[in-house]
């Protein structure tokens, strides 16, 4: 699925459109900034979304710092059987940048 940019997921995020938001970043980046969603580190990420596959054809959004971990992230995903998963481009810092 094509990746999302910063304005569409404030456009998701202003219309309540019916997503999930993980955060694939480390706890204390996201106890330092954050826009919600749920936080599931990289690295823990095969194990926790065990949980989520029920979901898989729901539409999910990655994001992390830079988008890097965020896209690896949406590999991952997709490779397991995750239809719609969209990666922001640029990450939090160019949703910092924009909003």
């Amino acid at each position: 699925m094509q990746d999302i940019t910063v304005t569409e997921l404030k456009e998701y995020i202003d219309s309540q459109k019916d997503f999930i938001l993980i955060d694939v970043r480390e706890p204390y980046e996201f106890q330092a900034y954050n826009i919600g969603g749920y936080l599931i580190p990289l690295a823990t990420l095969q194990h926790a979304i065990e949980e989520w596959t029920e979901l898989k054809d729901k539409e999910f959004v990655v994001i992390c710092r830079s988008g890097a971990r965020s896209a690896a992230a949406k590999n991952f995903l997709e490779y397991i059987g995750f239809a719609n998963v969209r990666n922001l481009l640029g990450g939090l810092l160019e949703w910092q940048s924009k909003f």
